[in-house]
């Protein structure tokens, strides 16, 4: 047995851990499944207990990496293990770009799907799912099928959390680019309402916007926020001389083994904050890289371990537009508590996919970081889940540690829809994830 987390470093729990290098393998594997069942996982990057599966099987799909580009299309057809990272690495100096990415690179093709993810153009061009033409699944009976938009079992599969089968392949078409930079917009806005009304008048002017805000802000300063926006940026923006299409992004850093709990608190989150608000000068037409704008934690090998061996609780929630009162009141509270969150990022949504469980719909959403262990915060969370699923929001499920069954029930409408097709699917419930049986799937 092996002891898995996600990468919030919580709740670790034991599993047989295969690693199938072929979807022949992951099929017989599904085929011999025990009686705990089955999970599929990727890099670990899922926040809580979404890949991890309790006393069963978890399958880590890494190995599963080849892949094709049809570069008259931009089609990329790759194998579930292929990350986002080693495909940028390949695809960039050919003069493509993956259709959407978060926060990380180290997420496989496979969890794309499952969590269904998005990134900083979702209010553009939506989530992973909306760029998908075609997956392979293996099944619970070991048999593997071929899935289209046009099929219920597809759209129960793209943000179903791995729960309807093992995803071995995923077609999708890729974005044309010119270079591997950035052009990058950068402002500062003095409170909340401001960041609300500069990210509501401007956000359509760019495929990529994101904002970091202040959380430990307070009064007339409370959700002051760095607004970073661009697109890619084009041949004639570069420096002369610099090669167009250059991509080798590295770690630079590696963070320590260990380090103390508590290291993150409210004095030095602040003064971190006080030096990131103030260094963010306003620019425009920034030029910068890929990696940077998109994934500045990728720097950082294991950054996850500054948070001590308690780990941390990721909690990300969208409101609809028209409920920016319930968003209003969780930024107050979290500022009059001064709960500490290292990274506080907030976005604007546009249209989601038909996906049944997939998270993002037309409204705000904001992701905080917070350590685990802080007095109260099961409390508050919970609180804040209840405001949330009151305003028609929800929890992502992909980042989600500690939501009780009733409420995630209660914020995704779908659930009963999904069910259906996973049970005819799955009748015997091989697929299984701590996740799963937390949540009552």
């Amino acid at each position: 047995m092996t002891f898995l987390t996600g990468w919030g470093r919580t709740a670790p729990t034991p599993a047989r851990l295969a690693r199938p290098r072929s979807a022949e393998e992951v099929a017989e594997l599904v085929r011999r499944a025990p009686g705990r069942g089955v999970a599929a996982r990727g890099l670990g990057r899922s926040y809580g207990d979404a890949a991890q599966n309790s006393g069963g099987l978890v399958l880590d799909c890494t190995a599963l990496t080849s892949w094709s580009l049809d570069e008259s299309t931009g089609l990329v057809t790759a194998a579930a293990g292929v990350s986002l990272h080693d495909l940028m690495a390949a695809l960039v100096p050919r003069g493509w770009f993956v259709p959407v990415t978060p926060g990380t690179r180290y997420v496989t093709v496979g969890g794309a799907v499952a969590a269904d993810v998005h990134g900083k153009n979702h209010h553009a061009e939506s989530s992973f799912g909306a760029h998908l033409r075609s997956l392979i699944l293996v099944t619970a009976d070991g048999g593997s099928r071929t899935l289209t938009p046009d099929s219920a079992l597809f759209w129960a599969t793209v943000g179903g959390m791995g729960l309807t089968g093992v995803i071995t392949e995923a077609v999708f078409r890729c974005l044309p680019i010119t270079t591997s930079r950035m052009r990058v917009d950068v402002e500062r806005t003095r409170d909340l309402d401001h960041t609300l009304e500069t990210m509501t008048a401007t956000d359509d002017r760019y495929r990529y916007t994101v904002a970091w805000i202040d959380l430990l802000a307070s009064g007339g300063r409370m959700g002051r926020s760095v607004l970073t926006r661009g697109d890619h940026a084009d041949r004639d923006e570069l420096p002369r001389g610099a090669d167009p299409l250059a991509f080798a992004p590295a770690s630079r850093l590696k963070a320590p083994p260990w380090a103390p709990n508590g290291l993150l608190n409210p004095v030095t989150v602040r003064a971190f904050n006080e030096a990131w608000y103030r260094r963010a000068r306003p620019r425009t037409g920034l030029v910068q890289g890929i990696a940077p704008f998109f994934h500045p934690l990728d720097s950082v090998d294991g950054w996850n371990r500054v948070y001590g061996s308690n780990g941390f609780v990721q909690y990300q929630f969208v409101v609809p537009f028209g409920a920016e009162a319930t968003l209003r009141r969780i930024v107050s509270r979290l500022s009059a508590e001064g709960v500490v969150s290292f990274l506080s990022v907030l976005k604007r949504f546009g249209p989601g996919t038909p996906g049944m469980l997939s998270f993002p719909v037309p409204g705000w959403t904001l992701a905080l970081d917070i350590p685990a262990g802080r007095r109260g915060l099961a409390g508050l969370l919970r609180e804040f889940d209840d405001w949330v699923a009151e305003s028609g929001g929800r929890i992502y499920l992909a980042k989600d540690s500690r939501m009780p069954a009733e409420t995630m029930a209660a914020m995704y409408p779908r659930l009963g829809e999904w069910r259906k097709v996973r049970d005819e699917v799955d009748p015997g419930g091989v697929f299984r994830s701590d996740l799963a049986r937390r949540l009552g799937l």
